[in-house]
């Protein structure tokens, strides 16, 4: 039970007994504030749904690609930046295909010195808010990234081999499955196949 509906039965309990019991009414100086105080926090209390994941579509442009937005903002310089993950969303766009990013819960905090929502990194990489997910605080990135990967036969941008999680995701270990890039002497290479035509 959560601590305002907690707090607000309490009261009304230590309210009944002091209008029910003799020589109880003392009580009624600490329930009554009690009970009001607990029912302004019920009151007040935002109503937020649970976050669904949504995996991406294929209709959305093209076949979906995964990137380890967490990852990827470390690609240009050792220090946390967006102009990669923009850079590698222009470049998997330009090939056709459909970009979704999923951040661990401290970038913003590591961009910006804030929290940052899924709404937050829309914004800022010209997205679809679907197309990006800030994952829970307290959850790792990595399982959600495979897991979203499996269930769309989406490919993975990262250089991370996702180690602690080849057990559970062997599909990791297979050739393409990971996207590896980076910057070679100033310009993005993805370790993608060629365009043919």
């Amino acid at each position: 039970m959560r601590a305002p509906f907690f707090l607000f039965l309490i009261s009304c309990i230590g309210i009944a007994v002091a209008l029910l019991l003799p020589g109880w009414s003392d009580l009624l100086l600490v329930a009554v504030p009690m009970a009001v105080a607990a029912a302004v926090l019920i009151a007040r209390r935002p109503r937020i749904a649970p976050r669904r994941h949504t995996p991406p579509r294929q209709a959305q442009t093209g076949p979906p690609v995964i990137l380890d937005g967490s990852n990827v903002m470390y690609w240009k310089t050792q220090t946390p930046n967006l102009a990669p993950v923009r850079e590698v969303i222009a470049t998997l766009k330009a090939r056709g295909l459909s970009p979704w990013v999923i951040f661990d819960a401290n970038a913003g905090h590591l961009l910006d010195g804030k929290y940052w929502h899924d709404s937050d990194f829309a914004r800022a990489l010209n997205l679809p808010e679907a197309h990006v997910t800030v994952v829970d605080k307290g959850t790792p990135a990595d399982p959600l990234i495979l897991h979203t990967a499996r269930k769309t036969g989406a490919r993975i941008v990262t250089n991370d081999r996702y180690r602690d999680w080849l057990e559970t995701y062997p599909e990791a270990r297979k050739r393409g499955h990971l996207i590896r890039g980076g910057y070679r002497k100033g310009p993005l290479w993805l370790d993608l196949p060629k365009p043919t035509g």
